[in-house]
């Protein structure tokens, strides 16, 4: 064989070739998509223990089109697709035909389909959470309510744009301020759009400094942004072990599809309560929290095949994400107005801007934000209370659309 022949063939089988050929230019723009979420995470420090994984699972996934010459060698989303469809009987459920054609990102991506890694990170957040702020001053369960706003009015301005009532409703989910509990959703109602609303998700969620303060400062005047509220009581241990129990039980006897985030919060919290399981509260916050952020982040990653992310869809979403955060933290605000005036000018209505479940970002926004109309004010634990309260929300928000469109 001459070598102008074995050259000519080795540049027809590279990957590179691919780049002008059967579309291959989609994955190109995907993989500069990538490098540049790959900035966005390690220079811009933009939620980097997630977003450096998605935009490497972005990456692996556009490559391994070149790897496979027009075929994603790595990412097969027909594969799970069909071995869940009850109706098919086909290979699709052979062991042997699974081992052979899944690719790693395919395996990875099997937690996030059973909805396993949101709950496992929901654990971790739960292990790490203290509700004693929201236990001192329960009223605080209303502005995390009231944060839910965002959640359905983007998912009427969705329906409105074209999207189905599931698809919709995983766009809304945004609002909520909760990655995992938006992918836990998407996963369940929506999974071809879980690319575009994973990184809508935590690009807001990185840019709460941002985006709250001037809604915060739009919504409010001096004289309610410098109240100082007084230190809230001091909540009993045995009040912290007996909440998570409390608020399980109510919560999925009311909304049974919450069961695996509500379940999984409150049981890493009880972790960290009850005093005698310090090593699983530990393992949970750091071990556990650290494993699965890496494969939930990488399986998420994954789904940004060209095919399904360069679509007119991607920007609507990305356009209705930040509508719904924005009208999330003004629901939140409108909450905490009103607690200001009820209580007689008592209670700051900074910290209802804390009603997104976003912890603890969004409760140091209210706290700065305060700081700089009365450098005496302290709202950072009394923000904590709508903000933690915003998790719940979130879930139960989610557990709610499920319930309609599961």
């Amino acid at each position: 064989m001459q070598i102008m022949d074995v050259l000519a063939k080795l540049g027809g089988e590279s990957g590179f070739a691919l780049f002008f050929m059967q579309g291959g230019w989609k994955n190109l723009v995907m993989i500069i998509i990538a490098f540049v979420l790959l900035y966005l995470g390690i220079v811009k420090k933009f939620e980097p223990l997630l977003l450096v994984g998605i935009a490497f699972g972005c990456l692996l996934t556009n490559l391994s089109y070149f790897l496979g010459h027009g075929e994603n060698a790595l990412y097969h989303p027909e594969i799970w697709a069909n071995f869940l469809d009850p109706q098919n009987t086909a290979a699709y459920h052979s062991y042997g035909y699974i081992m052979k054609n899944a690719g790693l990102l395919d395996f990875f991506y099997i937690g996030v389909k059973a909805g396993i890694y949101p709950s496992l990170i929901f654990m971790g957040v739960g292990a790490m959470t203290d509700f004693g702020p929201l236990l001192a001053r329960p009223k605080s369960l209303l502005l995390g309510a009231a944060a839910q706003l965002g959640v359905f009015v983007a998912f009427f301005g969705a329906v409105l744009l074209g999207f189905t009532g599931p698809q919709a409703a995983s766009i809304g989910i945004i609002g909520g301020a909760d990655g995992p509990t938006a992918i836990f959703l998407t996963t369940k109602l929506a999974p071809e759009l879980l690319g575009p609303i994973a990184i809508a998700a935590y690009s807001y969620m990185a840019l709460i400094p941002m985006i709250q303060p001037p809604i915060m400062k739009a919504l409010t005047n001096d004289k309610m942004r410098v109240v100082k509220m007084e230190q809230a009581r001091e909540v009993s241990k045995t009040e912290k072990i007996v909440f998570p129990m409390v608020v399980a039980t109510f919560v999925i006897l009311l909304l049974p599809s919450t069961a695996p985030l509500i379940g999984c919060l409150m049981l890493g919290n009880l972790f960290k309560e009850c005093g005698v399981t310090e090593r699983l509260s530990d393992t949970v916050q750091n071990a556990l929290m650290n494993i699965v952020t890496i494969f939930l982040a990488t399986s998420v990653g994954a789904t940004m095949v060209a095919d399904n992310f360069l679509k007119l869809d991607t920007i609507k979403i990305v356009v209705l994400g930040l509508i719904a955060f924005a009208i999330s933290t003004v629901g939140g605000l409108l909450g905490g107005i009103v607690m200001y005036k009820t209580s007689g000018g008592e209670i700051n209505p900074l910290i209802g801007s804390a009603g997104v479940s976003a912890v603890p970002m969004a409760a140091r926004v209210s706290q700065d934000v305060g700081r700089k109309y009365n450098k005496n004010n302290y709202l950072l634990m009394h923000a904590m209370g709508p903000n933690v309260a915003g998790v719940i929300g979130s879930a139960i928000a989610a557990g709610f659309l499920l319930s309609v469109f599961g």
